[in-house]
């Protein structure tokens, strides 16, 4: 065990005072419950471990342990393999049963603690799914009381709020109303951790890193993402070396339309998380959010339409997923969403119409590891044939798509929804693309509205798992053939402009639909709005590093040649 004195993270200044009399336990102490605030328990328990070396008797570092084994908001009891559940609730009773043999040494707050995370694990392996909520609802109300005896206490304002919104995670709203979903705490937790937050400004002191994460994924989903917008900020440099933490204001920007702050927290998470791979390797459940924070960089340098950050972002995420991660044993989780990861790579050559490398890149080399990003694969080859006219060679693709998707395992899923929605849309795309090059216009435009439709139901997941809007696709398609009409509408929803769109599903500002919005304005001869929103483009465009000329690259003509002629000629320059 090195010294805690030369752990390369900062992890930032939030601590709490623990029942030791030992220095060193109570640092590692730190760097644990800071690790797993930022989602990282497989650190925060060696962090736990080491306190336990330093204070054979030190309780909450058997506290910790426990804690750390168990389910999160992105891990749920339901996620773990059969092996890695049992192994779980084994290592918690274990120090649970020594945390109470201790409980003489600890205060009244750490053995209230104790009590409560022992009702997280009053079960055996292997359970059924019954068993595990009635444990997480169990935990739940021995941690609302505790909250109650102990309202100032952040951390457990923090613990308890995380409980709530495990029991439910990504399922906190409704997405269509914006009411709370059913059987979400949603209120509560936000009560929680507002008051949290509140009480640390009136003390004139930092608030809980943990209440402003979960304050980003109360609201992330929500109609109100601004309300966040405060926290987003702060949590920005409050945990350099914590990636998670780093990348998590980054949903928030992104659902405002800050795109470039988005692509710095995304920059900085990825920083971050370098560096712990450096120091613990990649094999391990943290893979799992390191593919998440270069997904989100990845998709937001696609908004912003930058096709270099945007490229280098996806290469990595392919370099990571090896198959040591996807040969895990007795991790399902872990190894279904790194391939689902590795899969989103495809997103970005056709998001930026480089249909030659799509063309040439090669199958992955083992469809049985990569079953999801093999049908992908064959998808992506098949809109780049397509759009280049090539039917023959895209319907032989289509052949090959619907091959290797009959062989996706039953149950796959891709991030937070089945590979069967997710490749649904992907279908209609590819349908959609070879349908409008052979010239069969109307059935082109069923399969994209159709595409649409399944977008905008899916599961809730940021980033979508579906990463290329089909809007996008239909409204640069319909304008090629005149019909500004319905595009404008397309736009308009993407935009966020109509409000007639999931507040979630919106991509504000977006430099894709500014580009259609303002061609389907230019034909219907407005000046006022049109005035507005190519001011909107223009600052778009200063931030690309590509010339868009359409919502979608798929569109091979330009709807207004006056207009496209004057965006081309009078840009000064591309980043």
């Amino acid at each position: 065990m090195a010294g805690s004195n030369n752990y390369p993270f900062n992890l930032g200044n939030y601590t709490r005072e623990i029942s030791t009399g030992s220095e060193e336990a109570q640092h590692w102490f730190n760097h644990g419950l800071n690790w797993c605030f930022g989602f990282n328990h497989e650190e925060g328990m060696v962090c736990f471990q080491n306190a336990l070396e330093a204070d054979p008797k030190c309780v909450m570092a058997h506290w910790g342990i426990a804690y750390a084994s168990g389910p999160f908001y992105n891990l749920l009891w339901c996620e773990m393999g059969e092996l890695e559940a049992a192994m779980a609730v084994t290592l918690a009773h274990s120090h649970l049963a020594q945390a109470n043999a201790l409980a003489a040494r600890a205060t009244p707050t750490e053995n209230r603690l104790i009590a409560a995370l022992a009702k997280r694990f009053e079960l055996q392996p292997p359970a059924l799914p019954a068993d595990y909520d009635r444990c997480e609802i169990n935990y739940v109300n021995a941690m609302r009381e505790v909250q109650k005896d102990f309202p100032e206490d952040h951390d457990v304002a923090a613990l308890f709020v995380e409980a709530l919104i495990t029991r439910t995670p990504r399922r906190l709203w409704d997405m269509k109303t914006g009411e709370v979903a059913a059987g979400a705490d949603t209120i509560e937790a936000l009560e929680i951790c507002e008051k949290s937050i509140d009480d640390a400004e009136r003390a004139g002191t930092t608030p809980h890193p943990a209440s402003i994460h979960l304050h980003i994924h109360l609201l992330e989903m929500s109609h109100m993402p601004e309300r966040a917008m405060q926290s987003a900020d702060r949590l920005r440099t409050l945990c350099p070396d914590a990636g998670h933490m780093n990348h998590m204001p980054g949903h928030i920007y992104l659902l405002c339309g800050e795109y470039e702050k988005a692509k710095l927290a995304s920059e900085a998470a990825i920083k971050a998380d370098d560096m712990y791979s450096q120091w613990a390797g990649s094999v391990n459940f943290y893979v799992a959010a390191r593919c998440h924070h270069i997904h989100l960089m990845m998709y937001t340098c696609m908004f912003l339409g930058q096709y270099e950050p945007a490229k280098a972002a996806a290469e990595k995420m392919k370099s990571i997923v090896s198959r040591d991660i996807l040969t895990v044993p007795d991790r399902p989780e872990m190894v279904m969403r790194a391939e689902g990861y590795y899969a989103m790579a495809i997103h970005m050559p056709v998001r930026f119409g480089k249909w030659k490398d799509i063309i040439d890149t090669p199958a992955p080399d083992d469809p049985h590891l990569f079953p999801v990003s093999t049908v992908m694969h064959h998808y992506a080859r098949g809109v780049a044939y397509a759009a280049l006219k090539k039917t023959s060679e895209a319907e032989r693709e289509r052949i090959l798509f619907h091959e290797t998707r009959s062989r996706v395992p039953p149950g796959r899923r891709l991030l937070n929804n089945t590979a069967v929605d997710i490749l649904a849309i992907a279908e209609l795309m590819l349908d959609g693309e070879i349908a409008y090059r052979k010239g069969d216009y109307d059935e082109a435009f069923v399969h994209l509205r159709k595409a649409v439709e399944i977008d905008e139901n899916l599961n809730y997941c940021e980033p979508w798992a579906w990463m290329h809007p089909p809007r996008h696709a239909l409204g640069a398609l319909l304008l090629e053939q005149g019909h500004s009409t319905e595009a404008e509408q397309v736009y308009r929803e993407d935009l966020g402009i109509c409000g007639t769109l999931q507040r979630c599903s919106q991509h504000r500002d977006n430099i894709w639909a500014l580009h259609g919005l303002v061609e389907c304005l230019q034909a219907r001869g407005d000046t006022e709005e049109l005035a507005i929103m190519s001011e909107k483009l223009e600052k778009a465009r200063l931030l690309a590093d590509t010339i868009i000329t359409s919502s979608c690259m798929c569109r091979l003509l330009h709807f207004h040649e006056p207009f496209m002629y004057a965006y081309i000629t009078t840009t000064t320059r591309y980043k």
